[in-house]
């Protein structure tokens, strides 16, 4: 096939593969000019080659460019650093996407979500810089610096910009934190003098939480550091109906990976009863990326279209579908 492009696949751990494999399907049924080439990651591989994240796999996204990637698990309070910490900081992948909208034909208590989570995805506490100081004392280090807080600020605009969105909101805790969360709000204060189209607003981090359970309509785009970003996307998804029907992208200067962002499901590995939602809409972000605008949007419009109709429901939407029936449906849906 012409400009036939590879993308490094990366099933992860529990449902990975097998949600997975359904988003390789619909992709291969569309006729997407894509190749695939698989490599491992995650807490299931460890056995095999003495670690979560090997090399090859990281050199293999080099290469490529772009990856695809099921959910990989991470041992709570102990074990190896997260396999998609380690992805992101090997990669540069500085900037966490998370778009959240209301999914047709799925109820929830609020209509008309249409937001996007700007996530910087390489310093502050997730630097993972800890250390016991005494038994019983330890400090865990908040890096932030002006060229992250820049960077992840002009992200933000720049998706502003290019997708009509209006507002962007940068979301802190300088009242406490004056000099690391005040350094982030002087670069985004910086950046947005540059956008003067884009209305720039600033939100300290509890008062957001609030603010969106309360009506997460008056937001557009928010920016954030790492983990203020991580906590906000999850409670952006249960918004909607939750993390098995939001995308998620990490998008570096040369380099971009696209996953689920839930869980691995390891009740339910196996039995064929996950939905591939999440995964299959990072997949749509992915072609978007890849400038395969056609693709993207006949993907997107016939996960559209099979929630709309709510006839091949997942388990987790209170339907009796499996993921290969449910597949079928988007498939069909083309």
């Amino acid at each position: 096939m012409a400009n036939t492009r590879t993308v490094t696949v990366i099933n992860g751990d529990g449902i990975g593969p097998e949600v997975m494999a359904a988003t390789i399907r619909v992709l291969e049924a569309l006729k997407a000019p894509l190749e695939f080439e698989y490599k491992d990651a995650g807490t299931e591989v460890i056995a095999k080659y003495g670690t979560n994240l090997p090399h090859e796999t990281v050199e293999a996204v080099l290469r490529s460019g772009v990856a695809l990637k099921g959910p990989t698990g991470t041992v709570v309070g102990g074990g190896m650093a997260s396999a998609n910490v380690g992805l992101r900081k090997r990669l540069d992948l500085y900037s966490s996407l998370r778009p959240v909208k209301s999914v047709p034909g799925v109820k929830t208590r609020y209509e008309n979500v249409d937001l996007v989570v700007v996530r910087e995805n390489t310093e502050s506490l997730y630097a993972g810089l800890e250390h016991i100081i005494v038994p019983g004392v330890v400090e865990s280090l908040k890096i932030i610096t002006e060229k992250a807080s820049t960077r992840i600020a002009r992200f933000a605009f720049e998706y502003a910009k290019k997708n009509g969105r209006k507002k962007v909101t940068s979301v802190h805790k300088a009242n406490i934190m004056k000099l690391s969360d005040g350094l982030f709000l002087d670069c985004t204060r910086k950046v947005g003098r540059e956008y003067p189209e884009i209305h720039y607003e600033e939100v300290i981090i509890d008062n957001m939480c609030m603010q969106l359970v309360k009506d997460p309509t008056r937001y557009d785009v928010l920016v954030m550091e790492n983990l203020y970003g991580d906590i906000i996307s999850d409670l952006c998804a249960g918004l909607v109906g939750g993390l098995g029907l939001v995308p998620g992208a990490n998008i570096g200067e040369r380099t971009a990976m696209f996953e689920a962002v839930h869980g691995t499901a390891p009740d339910i590995a196996g039995k064929g009863l996950a939905n591939p939602t999440a995964l299959m809409m990072s997949a749509v972000m992915m072609l978007d990326w890849m400038d395969l605008k056609d693709e993207a949007r006949k993907f997107e419009n016939a996960l559209a279209k099979v929630h709309g109709e709510g006839k091949a429901r997942t388990g987790d939407l209170s339907g009796s579908a499996t993921t290969r029936e449910f597949t079928d449906a988007v498939i069909a849906a083309l």
